[in-house]
């Protein structure tokens, strides 16, 4: 039998487990030509807020050893240009599009879903919007207001995420900073604001110098750190969030291969997401996805929920 690869996040049920990362597939157009983006699971906007932004100033990405390090700044066309030059496109899509919501203040982020909810109206219609959730990003490390200040602290996250939860029915992600002392204690706070779910984890604060020139290499001299490097902070900390909230787990970071995928199912996540490996190997997530498939069928898995079960302990 084929497994059954579907996932239920809240009300929208995603085809499969593999999706591509926020800030490394743009808003789809960008990858149309060498990737099959339909057979994708989810679709994660790059990140939208209220007003449009230049970004960072340049140099804004580096590569290191075991990854890259960027300081991009959320750029991008703010909230009515994404709804005017974005949505369109997405709106012609049949895999589950998840847009990820930047901003500075809470008022930013309220804004952003509200005037996205305005023009797409309810899910309830079964219009096809373009819109089917919201992955609100509450950890980015590379702006100067807003961003990770906000995943940081667990009352903030709450407050933020149950304000959200009163102007949509849509699935709410919230996605967790590793640059905290405790992961568990943010996801608990979202999961009791009302999330759906949570992605852990975004990138980590890195720095890397010139030491010719004695500068850093990224102008704003810090950047999330992604790539192979983070992958075992990332499967550990989704392993310790698996088991501190009942809701869904998300996992990202450092996958490129069938292997890295599955060690974030069986650490309790129930979906990937695939980043900075995009760079290298745009068909990656479909190379990944079949690969999963191929593994639940070798180890008669019947479902991708089924997969974390298979985890074992053994002590001598």
């Amino acid at each position: 039998m084929e497994p059954d690869l579907s996932v239920a996040i809240g009300p929208l049920v995603m085809p499969n487990p593999v999706g591509v990362a926020s800030g490394t597939f743009g808003y789809g157009q960008e990858y149309q030509d060498l990737v099959e983006i339909d057979r994708l699971g989810a679709l994660y906007t790059k990140a939208l807020t209220l007003e449009a932004r230049a970004g960072n100033s340049p140099p804004r990405i580096v590569e290191t050893p075991m990854g890259l390090i960027n300081s991009i700044g959320l750029a991008n066309p703010g909230l009515q240009g994404f709804l005017r030059e974005k949505l369109p496109y997405l709106a012609k899509r049949t895999c589950p599009i998840i847009v990820n919501v930047g901003g500075s203040t809470k008022e930013d982020y309220l804004a952003v879903v509200e005037g996205i909810e305005a023009f797409a109206g309810a899910p309830e219609t079964g219009r096809r919007s373009g819109v089917d959730a919201y992955e609100i990003n509450v950890s980015c490390p590379n702006v100067s207001h807003g961003g990770m200040s906000f995943g940081t602290d667990p009352c903030l996250v709450e407050d933020l995420t149950s304000r959200i939860r009163r102007v949509t029915k849509r699935a709410i992600i919230i996605k967790l900073s590793p640059n905290v002392t405790d992961i568990a204690e943010i996801a608990k706070a979202a999961e009791a604001g009302g999330a759906d779910a949570v992605s852990c984890i975004n990138t980590l604060v890195g720095m890397a110098i010139d030491t010719d020139r004695c500068r850093p290499l990224i102008a704003r001299g810090t950047g999330g750190l992604s790539g192979p490097a983070i992958r075992p902070i990332g499967v550990a900390c989704t392993w310790k969030v698996a088991h501190a909230v009942k809701i869904p787990v998300i996992g990202l970071g450092g996958i490129a291969s069938t292997s890295d995928a599955l060690e974030y199912l069986l650490a309790g996540a129930v979906a990937v997401q695939i980043g900075t490996a995009l760079f290298a190997d745009p068909k990656a997530p479909l190379r990944i996805l079949d690969g999963i498939t191929a593994w639940m069928k070798k180890k008669s898995v019947a479902s991708t929920k089924d997969i974390a079960g298979l985890l074992e302990f053994r002590q001598s």
